[in-house]
């Protein structure tokens, strides 16, 4: 099936901005900058929020970034929630190596990547640099991306590991360092801290700390004969969070305060100042109602009147080993949304929220599917029990299907961000 015009030309966007969100920092700008450009105003939580209804507002946290939509008369909150982290490589402070003339960095696995998908494959580093300031609680930031191949984790000739293809393991510390040069000179001269002051125009002295990311620079792109799928990295979760955010750009509230969140963290557990078992969501929802009078009775009543839907990439069946899915519920790529179901309630969804996403697909006219795991497998979670367990909201956790799930290169339906573009659209709009 080829594509029709109007995929094609969302997906440029989602494309785009894949690319450019080469680590948590840059994708919270990258989609902060989309929102200012559609008129919504940029809010700092450390000032006093006046808001007004008919406004639309952003804030950006770094590594998570919330936007919202006040309409005229609201009644409860409409929110997708996404996260902005995805598995991979962080590197540690003081992380240069020096062994038999290799220069190689020190790095911590973050999440949980599909380790032997990161080997001989050119990276970059990209994140966030901390320098000194004027003082002590506002030191200044830096966006920084080296934006070039700069490391690589060599992988061992299959002569010196012969039994390499019936399975190996690998050791994070040990095996997965990335090398970033050959040099017998002083490492003080060439060190990683000091490639990085070059880079980012600072003086050794002022940096003060760092989170800067391992990643592969190939640009999203389309595969099959027909482009019926797209292969990126960072698919889980930033595709989510693409998808959420065009979708509250493109209609305007009457009824609710409409809002998408990113969430930082999920990859780790969330357990942290961005992520989603903290009270950040809670707080904003708190900071807007008072803002707008919304107090007492009328916030409980509004709140339990809301709804959230959690959007996290989903599971379809693999072409070459089906027989990990649940035999009566396959999702497959590009035949729509997925409902994720756990009655050991590792999603929030339930009878409820999952009737009220399928008849928002009922009218879309998007297909929907079902995932549940195996009975004898254990699954992931998301951000949806987390989120409801802390807020009296009716949450569904929904995603669209992918494979290579934690891989370094992930891969998706090339219709099915358009679909759920639609259903999101409409979730908005309905009253």
């Amino acid at each position: 099936m080829r594509l029709k015009q109007e995929v094609r030309e969302y997906n440029t966007g989602l494309m785009e901005f894949l690319n450019r969100s080469v680590s948590p920092y840059h994708a919270v700008d990258e989609m902060k900058k989309n929102f200012v450009e559609q008129g919504f105003e940029s809010l700092c939580m450390e000032e006093e929020w006046t808001l007004r209804r008919g406004g639309r507002y952003v804030v950006d946290l770094g590594t998570a970034l919330i936007a919202f939509d006040i309409g005229e008369e609201p009644k409860s909150f409409r929110i997708l929630g996404s996260h902005t982290d995805s598995p991979g490589f962080m590197i540690k402070p003081n992380p240069d190596i020096s062994e038999n003339l290799y220069c190689k960095l020190n790095t911590e696995t973050y999440g949980g990547p599909i380790l032997n998908t990161w080997l001989d494959r050119p990276l970059s580093v990209a994140g966030k640099v901390t320098l000194k300031g004027d003082k002590v609680f506002d030191p200044k930031t830096l966006l920084v991306d080296f934006e070039k191949n700069v490391a690589i984790i060599p992988n061992l000739a299959i002569h010196q590991n012969r039994e390499v293809n019936k399975g190996f393991e690998l050791n994070r510390q040990k095996d997965m360092l990335p090398l970033v040069g050959l040099s017998d000179e002083d490492m003080e001269t060439k060190s990683f801290v000091q490639r990085l002051c070059d880079k980012c125009g600072a003086k050794t002295e002022d940096v003060l700390s760092y989170e800067l990311y391992l990643y592969p620079r190939e640009e999203a792109e389309y595969v099959g004969f027909d482009d019926e799928m797209i292969s990126s990295g960072r698919l889980d979760n930033l595709a989510m969070f693409y998808v959420n955010s065009t979708s509250l750009m493109a209609v305007r509230a009457k009824n609710s305060i409409n809002m998408v969140v990113g969430f930082d963290n999920e990859e780790v557990g969330s357990l942290t100042k961005n992520g989603a078992d903290s009270n950040l969501l809670s707080s904003v929802l708190e900071r807007i109602a008072g803002a707008l009078g919304i107090e007492g009775e009328a916030y409980h009543t509004a709140m339990n009147r809301s709804f959230l839907i959690s959007c996290d990439m989903a599971h379809a069946v693999h072409s070459n080993v089906p027989e990990k899915t649940d035999p009566t519920n396959k999702p497959k790529l590009n035949r729509g949304p997925v409902i994720k179901m756990s009655y050991n309630k590792k999603y929030s969804s339930d009878s409820y929220s999952s009737a009220v996403f399928m008849q928002l697909c009922e009218k879309a006219k998007v297909s929907v599917q079902l995932f549940v795991n195996r009975s004898d497998q254990a699954g992931g979670t998301t951000i949806g029990p987390i989120s409801s367990s802390k807020l009296p909201i009716h949450c569904v956790d929904i995603g669209n299907p992918m494979l290579s799930m934690h891989s370094v290169r992930e891969l998706m339906g090339a219709q099915d961000s358009f679909y759920l573009n639609e259903v999101l659209k409409d979730f908005f709009k309905e009253d």
